[in-house]
């Protein structure tokens, strides 16, 4: 039985570093999906970029995330799990694994796809939160029209996580214990 763990929070909160420590504890039995990488995929190939700058964590992708969210927002008006959709679609044909780690969930609508699409019981939702002077010191600015739209406050006020970790502190494997542990593998 496949599990899907998603996992959302602010910029610079450590969902990437989390998944990536996640998977390596999981292994052959996991994979992640970014459902960013059919948005960034698209952008590129739309505006003839550099997919690989792009999917970095770098000043590449940041001059570009303003106008890949509003693209992306359009996109999602149309069709609200398009690029949840071509994520699994893209995950499922490499290689199905018992665990998916969605490791940039950001939207209500996210959260809603993958539960109709397989199950909440199937589900589990991961928030990830870290203080404002902990995402400083990880390379986060505030960048109005960025960190002020729905990409990143739309599950603010979600209170249907599985489970909530505060990932601020250097053993980050506190943070990994506990999601193992909602998920029933430690």
């Amino acid at each position: 039985m496949m599990k899907i763990v998603l996992i959302s929070g602010k910029r610079k909160c450590g969902k990437d570093y989390i998944s990536e420590r996640l998977h390596k504890t999981l292994a052959e039995r996991a994979q992640i999906v970014r459902i960013s990488e059919p948005i960034k995929s698209e952008w590129a190939r739309k505006l003839q970029l550099d997919l690989a700058a792009l999917l970095s964590d770098g000043p590449y992708k940041e001059q570009y995330r303003r106008d890949m969210i509003v693209w992306s927002d359009e996109v999602r008006s149309r069709d609200y799990g398009y690029f949840c959709r071509v994520a699994m679609e893209e995950a499922l044909a490499r290689r199905p694994t018992p665990y998916i780690l969605v490791s940039d969930v950001r939207r209500k609508n996210d959260i809603r796809w993958f539960r109709e699409t397989y199950g909440s019981d199937k589900v589990l939702t991961v928030r990830l939160t870290s203080r404002p002077e902990t995402r400083s010191a990880r390379g986060w600015v505030f960048t109005a029209g960025i960190d002020d739209v729905p990409s990143e406050c739309d599950l603010d006020d979600f209170d249907g996580f599985d489970v909530v970790v505060a990932n601020d502190n250097e053993n980050d494997q506190e943070s990994i214990d506990q999601i193992l542990e909602t998920m029933q593998l430690k």
